[in-house]
């Protein structure tokens, strides 16, 4: 077991190598890189998410020739100014150092100073992490809550009223993207045209800090509600089929007929032994969901509901150009799937200890 661990450890290593290589290679051809933001600011022009900056991410001097002539909107200004931003922002250096430089740094999770805020970029992460971390597990634990028990009840009354019924109701919240289901929401129980009982905004009110701690739980909750039901309400649905699915697979089985032979409950016999095969399949499923909450589903709520975590993070640093906060999301995001997924494997043997990780690698 701990070899097999120790592999997987290390092939994290290359893995996420090629996923940092890949997307810095993209970065090199992306219009609009941060010193053409700069110039851009500095004209007074459009530094928004569909502001276009012209031509070339990250444009290396590498001697000779008018540096103005490299970026639209420096025509007229000092070379030595644009020379000086290139050197501010890293760009005096060829990409190939700059990018084996990131990964010297990323080893020791060094990831610089963010280009526009001027703060460390770790203690930016450290500051949005908690928000993320709020919603993907809230999001993951009330999915698979209802998921798992909705299920297995499918599976045992297949094809009866309540497994057409509630498809329905699963297939229909599944089609309704997150992001609507969350304005909806906003205008129901937010002070809209109807009902002022849930915050606008935030995952704590301002008085927070002075609150009792039962008020803080309750606060804390009171923010979180509407956010983490608009992104449960599309999560469960790929697992509640799959749950069902798994557990028709495996009450098929002949093992199955023998324990009902043998006058064993059907209570028991489903949890008993069904459970701990059908579930296996289940549990594969979670490091994708719960990394997606982190990275994906996350995004749109946090801008609707203006909770200043991760995914707002990501999105502000890629439409800014600030790249060293969209590497270290990019990495942690990359490490985190990787850990996730071992850990997966992991609880595949606790269980079903009869899987052998040494026999399947040999």
């Amino acid at each position: 077991m701990l070899a097999y661990i120790a592999r997987r450890l290390l092939f994290m290593i290359p893995t996420l190598f090629g996923i940092l290589l890949i997307n810095f290679a993209i970065v090199q051809f992306a219009p609009g890189g941060p010193v053409e933001r700069v110039l851009a600011q500095l004209q007074g022009l459009d530094t928004g998410a569909t502001a276009h900056f012209g031509g070339g991410g990250e444009v290396t001097n590498t001697g000779g020739g008018d540096l103005s002539s490299k970026y639209r909107g420096a025509q007229g200004l000092d070379p030595k100014f644009i020379a000086e931003l290139e050197k501010q922002f890293g760009f005096d250096k060829p990409a190939y150092e700059r990018f084996f430089l990131m990964l010297k740094n990323y080893a020791t999770f060094d990831f610089g100073r963010s280009y526009f805020r001027d703060v460390p970029v770790l203690q930016l992460i450290k500051e949005k992490l908690p928000v993320s971390i709020s919603l993907g597990l809230w999001m993951t634990l009330f999915s698979y809550a209802i998921s798992i028990p909705l299920g297995i009840k499918k599976a045992v009354s297949d094809g009866s009223r309540f497994d057409v019924w509630s498809s329905a109701v699963v297939i229909t919240g599944y089609a309704i993207p997150s992001f609507l289901f969350a304005i909806l929401l906003i205008v129901l129980f937010c002070g809209g045209s109807f009902w002022q009982i849930f915050p606008l905004r935030g995952l704590t009110s301002e008085n927070w800090p002075q609150l009792s701690l039962f008020h803080k739980v309750t606060d804390y909750f009171w923010h979180i509600t509407l956010p983490v039901i608009s992104m449960t309400l599309g999560a469960f649905a790929t697992s509640t089929f799959l749950t069902k699915n798994s557990f028709l697979d495996e009450i098929a089985k002949q093992y199955v007929q023998t324990a009902r032979m043998k006058g064993l409950s059907e209570r028991r016999v489903l949890y008993g032994h069904v459970f701990r095969n059908a579930m296996m399949i289940v549990v594969s499923g979670f490091p994708g969901a719960f990394v997606a909450a982190f990275f994906g589903a996350s995004l749109l709520i946090e801008t609707i509901f203006s909770l200043d975590g991760l995914g707002l993070l990501s999105f502000e640093s890629i439409v800014n150009r600030d790249y060293p906060v969209v590497f270290a999301n990019l990495y942690i995001f990359a490490l985190l799937g990787l850990v996730v997924n071992l850990l997966s494997d992991l609880t595949y043997m606790w269980i079903d200890p009869r899987i052998d990780f040494e026999t399947r690698e040999a």
